[in-house]
């Protein structure tokens, strides 16, 4: 059966819809604007609806409404519109959303931006589909995050504790090997003293072929793959399947969470990328810039995101989040850094000074923050010693970087002796505590003991944001053993 609808436009249009099998093609495309087309003519149309886009060619291609408006239908078009001419190409709306199959099988997978697979297995048989719009937690069903999460990170586990259910972002810079230490997070990451199942889901948007083979190769060959899922998202992969790939992610991730009942960790870089996209469809769909062209509800948008973690009353499973951002020009003050800020539970920061003087991982300390350490550092969960530890490092460090930063300005000679000592201090911590090798993996109780052997550089006198009880079990008994070790050494 078909009809003939004549468009509103000056110019004259062929526009048809052919009911094949039960399903209608329209005919009716009267724009195409970047990644965008107009349909005409339509009926029964939902947001986010899947749409097929056949070309005139043969070759067939696949979108989402973004708008529907009476009987007209904007879409957004996965694979770009080039080659898409107004009157000859059909377009079928499908009646459903994107979807995700899940299942258990899904670890030990890789699996492109859309949930597609690209490590040459077959397709997952799913237990369920999931529509990838999930919603927010709502705040009144979350349970407060209060469990630590074992990085073997020192940077991290000593001084920005990852707490299970926190969103904790990492800040980056273009060239910082911030997906090395991302690999190295996925390596190493685990719930101490927990027999509860721990798994990692990771959503790379907008990567290289390269960045995405070190990814895929290095948690194969570390075994990391087996409890890993992966999604990635690449450069020359379309921009607009990057806005799907987070809400892929967390699709999956809840599945594990919620329903098998599993500790997740979940990685997204890089959010930039993400923006990157967002910023291109909007522009297309010509709205009002926000600052440096985001779209007004860039904030709201990755609310939708970044809100999906965390932990549900009555649920075993947890969804525990690092999305990693590459800020532009390094600037802190960028939109997307900016309002990720807002939304999360403190920032790591990488510095590029740091790397400069081959800091690996050149973490920034002094403006990193974990706001839920706290709840997750102390007795019964690292140790009793670690808020005083954690305080006095802090300290000393800033101290000792003005230290550094004196010494430039007027010479080491115009230094006190303490001085001096802090700014040995410093560069010491720099060397020995905030770097290491991406593959060794520091348990809590090394990370907290080094930093009492680095405190023994320091006069006890100096330790006043320890606890006397600490002192004596910790620092004191730090310095007695390198002192003996010292003894040994000279004889």
């Amino acid at each position: 059966m078909t009809s003939q609808k004549t468009p509103s436009t000056k110019t004259e249009k062929t526009a048809s819809k052919q009911k094949l099998r039960g399903i209608i093609d329209y005919q009716t495309i009267t724009s195409v604007s970047g990644p965008l087309l107009l349909v005409e003519g339509v009926e029964g149309v939902k947001y986010e609806e899947l749409v097929e886009i056949f070309l005139p060619s043969g070759e067939r291609r696949r979108g989402r409404v973004l708008e529907v408006n009476q009987d007209k239908a904007l879409i957004q078009v996965f694979e770009g519109s080039a080659g898409i001419g107004i009157g000859q190409t059909r377009v079928r709306f499908l009646g459903k959303g994107i979807t995700l199959g899940v299942s258990e099988e899904l670890l030990g997978r890789v699996f492109d931006g859309l949930g597609r697979p690209r490590d040459g297995s077959p397709p997952l048989i799913p237990e369920e589909f999931r529509d990838i719009n999930g919603l927010p937690i709502n705040p009144y069903a979350r349970s407060y995050p209060n469990e630590f999460i074992q990085t073997g990170i020192s940077c991290i586990d000593g001084l920005n504790t990852l707490v299970r259910g926190q969103k904790l972002p990492l800040f980056s810079g273009s060239g910082l090997p911030h997906n090395r230490m991302a690999a190295q997070i996925v390596r190493q990451a685990r719930i101490l003293g927990a027999e509860e199942e721990f798994a990692v889901v990771f959503g790379a948007m907008g990567i290289t072929f390269e960045e995405a083979q070190f990814f895929i190769d290095d948690f194969r060959r570390t075994g990391a793959l087996e409890r890993a899922v992966l999604f990635l998202n690449l450069a020359d992969d379309p921009a607009i399947e990057r806005i799907a790939t987070p809400r892929v992610v967390f699709t999956a991730a809840e599945y594990l969470a919620f329903t098998k009942d599993y500790h997740v960790l979940v990685i997204l870089t890089d959010i930039t990328n993400y923006c990157e996209a967002l910023r291109e469809i909007s522009a297309a769909r010509k709205e009002i810039p926000g600052r440096r062209g985001y779209p007004g509800y860039l904030y709201t948008d990755l609310a939708t995101i970044y809100e999906r973690s965390g932990r549900i009353k009555g649920s075993e499973g947890s969804i525990t989040l690092i999305p990693i951002l590459t800020m532009p020009e390094d600037d802190k003050t960028h939109p997307i850094p900016d309002l990720t800020g807002y939304i999360t539970e403190g920032q790591i920061i990488l510095s590029r000074t740091l790397h400069h003087k081959n800091v690996s991982p050149p973490v920034d300390v002094l403006p990193s923050l974990s706001r839920l350490k706290d709840k997750g550092i102390g007795a019964g969960k690292t140790r009793e010693d670690h808020a005083d530890l954690f305080n006095q490092l802090y300290a000393a460090y800033a101290r000792g970087k003005e230290a550094a930063e004196l010494a430039v300005i007027l010479g080491e000679a115009a230094l006190t002796d303490i001085d001096k000592q802090f700014m040995g201090f410093a560069e010491s911590f720099e060397r020995r505590y905030v770097s290491q090798d991406e593959y060794e993996d520091r348990t809590i109780s090394e990370t907290l003991d080094l930093g009492w052997e680095l405190l023994i550089m320091l006069p006890r006198a100096e330790m006043k944001r320890v606890r006397d009880e600490n002192l004596v079990k910790y620092y004191d008994k730090a310095a007695a053993k390198f002192k003996k070790s010292e003894e040994k050494h000279a004889s």
